[in-house]
């Protein structure tokens, strides 16, 4: 019996995560924008959150989603309140569907499951086939739970301990609660319950303690993923969890009419049970999402920010946590990517500022933080090495792709200009060289040219909007004949004798070539853009 019950319970968590795993790489980078960019409506995002949740069967994974996001800046705390009610909502899906106890099903469940994966053609085909046979799974593994279970109402004992479940809802709800944090699903939890059900084995009151119960553990994964994170992040996890004990305080007086009335609500102890876990999900989301504004203020109240020291040898938004979830992963590098993006071009700024003012300290800053670009360049690389490709979807290995040409090039960007561009402010220092008006108005346009190509070149990154990527491209025949201009611009000084641009002509020219260098890099960067489809 222990083993059948062992063997339900594992076979249930792995056809829950199953699904949720192929589903989510059926839907790719998609998921991400429900999450991001439906946040503006308190409804909307509510809705949204639900979708996520039904989607990869589980609130702990969309909660930590949300707080990957606030933690890497894709989003602000008070947008993913809504979302975090909408995600208790999307629970209710995975435990209605455990409720109809389909155990005739799961063989035909997973044979077609098995068929698409095995014949399926293409991807798309093949995770619809995981995603049919994690539900196999999941019915299979409530039928052992229930046949196992079944020799309980012979046992004295047994039904002497559901019993007194029933007579200390308190109990049932520490069970509950223990239980879902254990196994990372108050899915599972409910699933268990339904089953204990069947045959009386386990009175409603009882189930419906559990089923309380079961919603406060599950946010013990959303806890843990907030440990060590920044303080909006915590927030998320302290907003998950004081809406679902909140709601547990204002029901668990009133446990005993609560369940009378669920009674009313179906015939099957399975269906009551399922029904109690979304009337107290709904009933969560009616009465806290009107009084989300002051939920912000006194949870930003009880979770302080904290000033801690910027270190520049330390990723700011990376977290190994995030790992298994390719979407939320991918927007923690993007963010890092961008972060490193931004010191490049502070490199390429101050350097200009090099040549004009002949200043040791910004030049050995600037080489300082070409260290900086390095480190990130070699820590984003890593993590995204380490990403779950199992639930990476085709747009998001596109993606994964142009952002390591992004940081690729970017760094290549850092090194010219640290051991090309310093190299020769420095010469230009130390044997006190100085520019023709004409030479060095020159090298500030073409400074500006590049300058421009590369912001736009991030901008369009961030954005994911091609049509600017396509600009910097079609600039690119402009920038390679405004240099050949210039050069010539040069030779003719040199032609004419000119003694500030003889003395200067080998810095002059190297700096150009090294400024279309990094134009060449700019414009791979641009490519790299258009090719993401």
């Amino acid at each position: 019996m222990i083993l059948a019950l062992l063997g339900g319970v594992a076979l249930l968590l792995y056809g829950i995560r199953l699904a949720g795993e192929a589903l989510q790489r059926a839907t790719g980078g998609r998921l991400r924008t429900l999450l991001t960019g439906l946040t503006k409506n308190r409804f909307v995002a509510v809705a949204s959150g639900a979708a996520v949740t039904a989607i990869i069967q589980s609130s702990s994974a969309t909660t930590v989603m949300l707080i990957g996001f606030v933690a890497a800046g894709l989003m602000t705390f008070p947008q993913t309140l809504g979302i975090i009610l909408g995600a208790d909502l999307g629970t209710t899906f995975t435990v209605q569907l455990i409720a109809f106890r389909a155990a005739d099903l799961a063989p035909l469940l997973i044979v077609l499951g098995v068929a698409l994966i095995l014949f399926g053609g293409r991807r798309a085909a093949k995770d619809i086939g995981h995603a049919v046979l994690g539900f196999g799974l999941l019915f299979l593994g409530l039928k052992l739970i229930v046949d196992g279970v079944a020799p309980l109402n012979r046992n004295e004992l047994a039904l002497e301990v559901l019993a007194a479940f029933a007579q200390n809802p308190l109990a049932g709800l520490l069970v509950g609660a223990g239980f879902s944090a254990a196994v990372a699903s108050s899915a599972a939890t409910i699933g268990v319950a339904i089953a204990l059900s069947g045959d009386g084995l386990l009175p409603l009151p009882a189930a419906v303690a559990i089923v309380l119960g079961a919603n406060v553990g599950t946010c013990a994964t959303a806890l843990a993923a907030s440990i060590g994170a920044n303080a909006d992040a915590k927030r998320v996890a302290v907003a998950h969890i004081a809406f679902k004990v909140l709601g547990v305080i204002l029901i668990f007086p009133f446990i005993g009419p609560f369940a009378a009335w669920v009674v009313t609500t179906a015939g099957d102890p399975g269906r009551q049970i399922a029904n109690a876990h979304t009337f107290f999900n709904v009933g969560i989301s009616l009465v806290f999402l009107p009084f989300t504004p002051w939920a912000v203020r006194a949870v930003r109240a009880l979770v302080p920010d904290r000033l801690e020291a910027e270190n520049p040898f330390r990723t700011r938004y990376l977290d190994e946590r995030s790992l298994g979830q390719p979407s939320l992963g991918l927007g923690q590098a993007t963010r890092e990517a961008l972060r490193m993006a931004d010191v490049v071009q502070g490199m390429l700024r101050d350097t200009i500022n090099v040549f004009r003012q002949n200043d040791q300290e910004l030049l050995e800053e600037v080489e300082r933080r070409d260290d900086q670009v390095d480190f990130l360049e070699r820590e984003i690389k890593l993590f995204l090495a380490r990403l779950h490709r199992e639930t990476m979807a085709a747009d998001l290995a596109r993606k994964e792709i142009a952002l390591i040409s992004l940081i690729g090039n970017l760094e290549n960007v850092g090194d010219i200009i640290d051991k090309n561009l310093i190299e020769l402010a420095r010469k230009k220092l130390y044997h006190g060289r100085k520019f023709s008006d004409e030479g060095w108005a020159e090298l500030l346009e073409f400074h500006g040219l590049i300058s421009k190509n590369l912001e736009s070149t991030i901008a369009a990154f961030a954005a994911n909007d091609r049509r600017l990527a396509q600009e910097v491209l079609d600039r690119r025949p402009l920038i390679r004949q405004r240099e050949r201009e210039l050069r010539e611009s040069h030779l003719t000084r040199l032609r004419a004798g000119r003694a500030d641009s003889l003395e200067t002509s080998d810095i002059h020219l190297d700096v150009l070539t090294n400024l279309k260098r990094i134009s060449s890099h700019v414009t791979a960067i641009a490519v790299s853009i258009l090719e993401e489809v």
